[in-house]
């Protein structure tokens, strides 16, 4: 493997715990558009990609507005309920003193992304933000990992990006890069394996292994 020099991460569910905050967002739009229809268990299978590739593929019609409500009442809950995952704050600020280049590439918009970094002490630790509002095509299309990239001045060889879902594995793929899915994905070890990424770690430490920090 080429030296690494670059880290492109994934927000929700990979450095925060939006989990619940995402879970709760869905089931409030739902409960008014579908009332009864959808459980927790249903809201799974949309944490991930877009909120216009879930609402359009739902309801055309009324796309916009329930993207509009599940952002109000996303933002006006999310610092009583996002915290950093166990470990992520220490881990960064090693990575970042040796000097690694980081960036969040995460499909929410770039404000509210930042909004969660700022709220769990980790912005200071990133040279780029790329966000939902920064491409015209969303992970797995790797618009987002190259636009990151190009930023930072770096290849795809000495890139790995690190996410809790689908659409990040085949991203870094589509991408040229390391793949890293996470273990502690809300949907379990066995969907992000399944994905055949290059390494799947247990907790953000493991990383320190890998690069050999």
């Amino acid at each position: 493997m080429t030296k690494i020099t670059t880290l492109l991460f994934d927000l929700d569910g990979t450095l925060l715990d939006t989990n619940e905050l995402i879970i709760q967002s869905f089931l409030h739009v739902f409960e008014k558009y579908y009332p009864g229809k959808y459980k927790r268990e249903d809201v799974l299978p949309f944490m991930g990609p877009t909120l216009i590739d879930t609402f359009g593929e739902m309801n055309p019609e009324k796309m916009d507005e329930m993207i509009e409500m599940y952002r109000d009442f996303n933002i006006a809950k999310h610092d009583s309920m996002v915290v950093a995952f166990e470990g992520v704050e220490e881990t960064l600020k090693i990575l970042k003193e040796e000097g690694f280049k980081l960036a969040i590439v995460t499909s929410k918009l770039k404000k509210v992304a930042k909004m969660g970094t700022e709220l769990t002490n980790i912005d200071e630790f990133f040279d780029v933000f790329v966000g939902h509002d920064d491409v015209q095509v969303h992970k797995p299309n790797p618009e987002a990992l190259f636009l990151a990239m190009e930023k930072l001045g770096s290849k795809p060889e000495e890139t790995m990006m690190i996410g809790d879902n689908y659409h990040d594995i085949n991203a870094a793929k589509a991408a040229g890069t390391v793949s890293v899915g996470v273990a502690w994905t809300v949907r379990g070890r066995e969907y992000i394996e399944s994905y055949h990424p290059d390494y799947v770690i247990d907790s953000i430490q493991d990383l320190l292994e890998i690069l050999k920090v």
